[in-house]
């Protein structure tokens, strides 16, 4: 893989990019997702969204919509 990876983790608060990440791996990926929300989650308005760059869509989003 040449770019920075397939799965990208976006971090937002009150509609604003606060942290980013992409990895390679799904499961890695994922246990990230966990991680920001057990280290962001009690503040308003966050958001965490768990992407794959390569079909477009969304895996996880917290909280659910």
């Amino acid at each position: 893989m040449s770019g920075p990876g397939r799965y990208h983790l976006l971090l937002t608060v009150d509609g604003r990019p606060v942290r980013h990440g992409w990895w390679g791996r799904e499961e890695t990926a994922r246990d990230k997702f966990r991680r920001w929300i057990g280290e962001r989650g009690d503040r308003p308005g966050t958001r965490v969204t768990l992407l794959d760059e390569e079909t477009g869509g969304v895996l996880a989003d917290w909280p659910a919509q």
